[in-house]
């Protein structure tokens, strides 16, 4: 059998007094004495009482809770993230909800939901490989609740976002690996329908043109970013009639994939065919050889994304406006791509 709730008019029935007098006990309300508040209290504990934060937050407006959804929670830039986030929020106190949406625009939409259903204060997120329409996110802002974007975000939208020069970064891999004497150098890049990797992509070629280095569209190609994402590419790029002497790969974990081809096909890198990754997880510092890769401050884009949220909390209007903080990319440079390192 369901055990029932137990509820405020249980605990005014045992103490004989109103409910409104037992939720005001439970408040610390200046008006009731210290005892009826000691007894209450009691009381609640010995009844298990759990207080329903989902109606104290349509009572009171405010429910103290801010929900962030990432496209996973399995890689060190989002769980960085996230951990920043909730430690600045915590401090104000708050508490945060995480949703993954696996790279699913549905499931985006659904988290979308269940979080506008919590009552939540403000929402935080970076958006799906697979979204497109932006309707769920105009909802949360037509509700009024703020909405930032970090990492991935659209500007249709008109709302904060925080993240790195994608573009940029783009422009320091391709010098860095002209730098190495590479002249022909693939891309394996993200969605570009996703700003992010769109960016990514007009970076690697417009520093291509930079380099009066010519583009050739075999050595550009698109994926989910996955590790076998980066297996499969790699494969099809050392299929071709020309190989590049350079690989630029838009996620770490597709570098992975591509590394981990190269290493079974027993091609020498960085002096065969060099190799850059984005986003500087963990076990980029852990693979032989180590993967050289692109920094995107994580702890910092975290601090951000918390600090704008707290920005409308103390406005209490939320006026939303397109400010965005962008923050300069860093290239980690390793073995993997260094082939400088080699000839000294």
């Amino acid at each position: 059998m369901t055990k029932k709730k137990t509820t405020i008019k249980d605990i005014a029935n045992v103490l004989n007094i109103s409910a409104a007098a037992v939720s005001k006990a439970l408040h610390d309300d200046s008006r009731i004495s210290e005892k009826t508040k000691k007894a209450v209290k009691q009381v609640a504990k010995n009844l298990n009482y759990q207080p329903n934060h989902l109606a104290s937050a349509l009572r009171s407006g405010k429910s103290n809770l801010v929900g962030v959804i990432v496209p996973r929670t399995n890689s060190n830039f989002f769980s960085s993230v996230l951990q920043n986030i909730e430690e600045v929020l915590n401090k104000e106190g708050y508490n945060i909800i995480i949703t993954q949406s696996n790279e699913s625009y549905k499931k985006e939409c659904d988290n979308i939901d269940t979080l506008l259903y919590t009552q939540v204060d403000g929402i935080i997120a970076s958006m799906a490989n697979e979204t497109v329409e932006l309707d769920y996110y105009e909802k949360v802002k037509s509700k009024g609740i703020p909405l930032i974007l970090f990492d991935r975000g659209e500007n249709d939208l008109n709302v904060d976002y925080i993240g790195i020069n994608d573009y940029e970064s783009s422009h320091l891999v391709v010098n860095h690996l002209v730098d190495n004497g590479c002249k022909r150098i693939a891309h394996i890049g993200g969605y570009k329908r996703t700003r992010i990797f769109n960016n990514r992509i007009r970076g690697y070629i417009d520093a291509l043109k930079k380099h009066n280095l010519p583009l050739d569209t075999e050595l550009l190609t698109e994926s989910g970013l996955t590790i076998e994402d980066g297996r499969e590419k790699m494969y099809q790029l050392l299929n071709l009639k020309k190989r590049p002497d350079a690989v630029y790969v838009a996620g770490d974990y597709a570098a992975l994939g591509a590394l981990q081809v190269l290493n079974e096909e027993n091609i020498k890198i960085p002096d065969e065919i060099a190799l850059v990754g984005f986003g500087n997880e963990p076990f980029t510092d852990m693979v032989t050889p180590r993967i050289t890769s692109v920094n995107q401050h994580s702890e910092e884009i975290g601090k951000q994304a918390a600090l704008t949220f707290l920005k409308y909390n103390k406005e209490k209007v939320v006026k939303q406006s397109l400010n965005k903080i962008i923050l300069s990319a860093e290239l980690i440079i390793r073995d993997s791509s260094n082939k400088k390192a080699l000839l000294t």
